[in-house]
Formats: structure tokens, sequence, C-alpha cells
């Protein structure tokens, strides 16, 4: 069974290599952007299987990378769990169709836990 592929943006790069190594320490192959813009070029390319998403970027937020994403026929199902410190911003989010909402700071074991459960229900 291949490995499955997960493309994280977020332009905190302590913060992505931290969830980096934890989920390839599970055996997922993780690609990583640190901004919206460049998350959307490797999400065409790579094709991920999931979607880990920040919210507050320069250039482009992940809201509206989020509806880029929404709008691109080959990405639109991918699932994507949003990555905040805006625990106020989950309706909106639900709205769109996001599989999960995720708070900073947030404990690592439940993080990937929340991702693995999201992988498995495939949206």
């Amino acid at each position: 069974m291949p490995k499955k592929k997960i493309l994280i943006v977020d332009d905190e790069i302590e913060l992505v290599d931290l969830v980096k190594i934890r989920l390839e320490a599970r055996g997922y192959d993780v690609v990583t952007a640190n901004s919206g813009l460049e998350g959307l070029s490797k999400a065409a390319r790579e094709q991920p299987d999931l979607i880990i998403l920040d919210i507050a970027m320069a250039e482009m937020d992940g809201y509206s990378t989020l509806q880029k994403i929404r709008c691109d026929e080959t990405l639109k199902e991918t699932p994507v769990i949003m990555l905040t410190a805006y625990a106020q911003m989950k309706s909106l989010f639900e709205m769109e169709g996001i599989s999960d909402y995720i708070v900073k700071p947030f404990d690592a074991h439940d993080f990937v836990a929340r991702v693995e459960n999201v992988l498995k229900k495939g949206k």
C-alpha cells in the first residue's frame, strides 16, 4: 500500500519541522510549503491525500488558499485540516467543508490522531 501524502502549508518553520517529523515517524510522505501560493503550487503538483493549512500567513492567508483549493477540480475533494490560533473561526471553516480544525498550540499526540482520523474517513 503506498504511503499517504500530506501537504503542510504554514509559515512557522519550526512548527512545520516538528509536525513533519511526527508524521514521517508514522510512515507518511510529507511535503511542506511556507506560503499559500507555494502551497497551491505544491498541491497541484503533488496531489496530496490531505492538506494541513494554517490560516494566518503573509502573502496569501489560509482562507484564500482554501477557497482556491475548493475551486480546483483536481483538489476540491482533498481533505483539509485548518490550523489556527483563532478558535472562534470554527463555524466559518465548517461551512467551507473542512475535515477538521486544530487550534494552536496543540498536543502532538492528539494532532497525529486527528490527522489519522481524517485520512481514514477520506474527507
